[in-house]
């Protein structure tokens, strides 16, 4: 007997969302269940919707079977999404079976509970319908009814196998009682299923922070570790990830200016067309400044600018753009610059990630400028932070915009900020603003920390601030400990080597 030659890869159902599609590196098995674990509020009964909605658009009926939530209430709650649940059922591509138990209702167990009756009730709507995805949510409150964990095992592997006679694509969703926790409330459901999905939504700091993770695709290969994700009308579960593209994104020599000649000159000739940069400097220090030298160079050159602001408001971004003598008005008005004002605590940072993806998809800009990340740093855990870091540098890599990112450092004579920590080894040229205390005196110093793949001018200059923008000078002499937040002015050298000239003349000296 010959034996069965399998397909090297299985086929997958796409759930039509990038991210999603990444984590489970191509879509869900065909034909296959899988279990999607969550604690409350989590999203397991969107991303049920959301993957029969698409499949109803696709021209792929499904069948949606309820245990908790009335198909009344699912329709009123996915048309508050922008899912319309009616207009599937009218097109025949949406089919409810109502499971849902009355609670008002008396009810007397008297034998073991009739699981057949239910499996009969999915498969006759399935082959009505004909169906290729499934959704059963949620499975848990079925399973409360069993006695034991072998019978719940025993149950599962029942309808794991029913749908995977009737060749559907299954998500069977599963309650948590702990986003860290046993994955389900019994203890077999993941070990069951060809396929589990986790969904959190965890408390981190005070934040509540949802991910994704693919826990196992049985012979499929997936991405492993949590990931981000939110949830938006429209488009239902979002999960954040890398840029596929970036490992394969070539490079480019071009130079552009950062809008300030000498800082030009500081980096060997300007930036690369696909570099980020970060500014970092205190209060006061010059960095939003620098975003609208940056800015309106790109406006000069006949470039798209985009500015992303957490800290200033629009208007207040003009007003001072004009009183450093750059018409901030007219660039808008011709189209070369967008200023985008948005109060960080408005929103998660995963949907500030997904909002500057789409300005930047809509506007299509050659340059853009974030100012200020430490304010959106304020809003989320170091974990979240990290990962929005990673996700924003490696979408605008992706896209090749030239990239301007400003952080506040902690003190006010300078030092590492926390979010240079996480940053830094993201970009490709850092730049420090300080304070320089000299002689009782106030001023200010620039100098290129770092510039991947390039040689830069290492000196620290200092720079002044007048109606007409930024200056930078000449570099401080004799000036130490600047980067530390602790400068100190050295003795004059003409001076030491006079008095050492004037010791070996002195007498009884071993001098000449």
């Amino acid at each position: 007997m010959t034996a069965e030659v399998l397909p090297r890869l299985m086929p997958r159902v796409s759930l039509r969302q990038t991210g999603l599609d990444q984590v489970l590196a191509g879509g869900l098995p065909q034909g296959r269940t899988t279990v999607v674990c969550g604690t409350a509020g989590s999203g397991k009964t969107i991303l049920g919707i959301q993957f029969l909605s698409d499949g109803a658009q696709q021209g792929e009926p499904g069948v949606f079977v309820t245990f908790e939530e009335t198909p009344d209430d699912l329709r009123r709650n996915a048309r508050a999404l922008g899912f319309d649940i009616a207009d599937h059922e009218e097109n025949g591509a949406w089919r409810f079976v109502d499971a849902t138990f009355d609670p008002g209702a008396e009810e007397e167990l008297v034998g073991s509970y009739d699981f057949a009756g239910l499996l009969a009730r999915v498969e006759h709507a399935v082959r009505v319908s004909g169906a290729t995805r499934v959704v059963i949510d949620s499975f848990g409150v079925v399973l409360t009814r069993f006695p034991d964990a072998p019978t719940v095992r025993r149950e599962l592997h029942r309808l794991v196998t029913v749908l995977r006679d009737l060749e559907v694509t299954a998500i069977v969703t599963s309650e948590r009682n702990d986003d860290y926790g046993p994955l389900s409330r019994h203890g077999v459901e993941e070990f069951v299923a060809d396929n589990v999905m986790v969904l959190r939504n965890a408390l981190d700091e005070e934040t509540r922070r949802r991910t994704v993770e693919v826990l196992k695709l049985r012979g499929c290969d997936h991405q492993t570790g949590e990931f981000p994700l939110t949830i938006l009308p429209d488009e239902g579960i979002v999960a954040i990830t890398l840029e596929p593209e970036l490992a394969t994104t070539g490079s480019t020599s071009e130079r552009i200016a950062f809008g300030l000649t000498e800082l030009d000159e500081m980096c060997g000739g300007g930036m690369y067309r696909d570099s980020v940069a970060l500014v970092s400097g205190a209060t006061g220090t010059g960095k939003t400044l620098l975003v609208t030298e940056f800015a309106a160079g790109g406006v000069r050159r006949g470039e798209r600018s985009l500015i992303l602001s957490f800290e200033e408001s629009n208007s207040q971004i003009q007003r001072n753009a004009i009183g450093w003598g750059h018409d901030f008005p007219a660039y808008i008005d011709s189209g070369n610059l967008r200023v985008v004002s948005i109060y960080p605590e408005m929103r998660s940072l995963e949907d500030h990630l997904v909002a500057i993806r789409r300005v930047i998809e809509e506007y299509q800009p050659d340059r853009l400028a974030v100012d200020s990340l430490s304010a959106l740093e304020r809003i989320a855990p170091a974990r979240s932070f990290r990962s929005f870091l990673i996700g924003l540098t490696s979408f605008i890599k992706q896209k090749q915009i030239a990239a301007l990112l400003t952080s506040t450092a902690r003190t006010l004579m300078g030092g590492e900020s926390s979010t240079e920590a996480h940053i830094s080894t993201l970009t490709d040229i850092i730049v420090l603003l300080r304070y320089v205390e000299v002689g009782g005196e106030i001023r200010r110093g620039c100098t290129v920390l770092k510039l991947r793949g390039s040689t830069h001018d290492k000196r620290i200059h200092e720079f002044d601030i007048d109606g007409e923008g930024m200056h930078i000078r000449a570099p401080f002499r004799d000036v130490a400990g600047i980067l530390a937040g602790a400068p100190r002015q050295l003795r004059d050298p003409e001076r030491q080597v006079d008095e050492v000239t004037s010791f070996f003349d002195l007498p009884g000296s071993d001098g000449a």
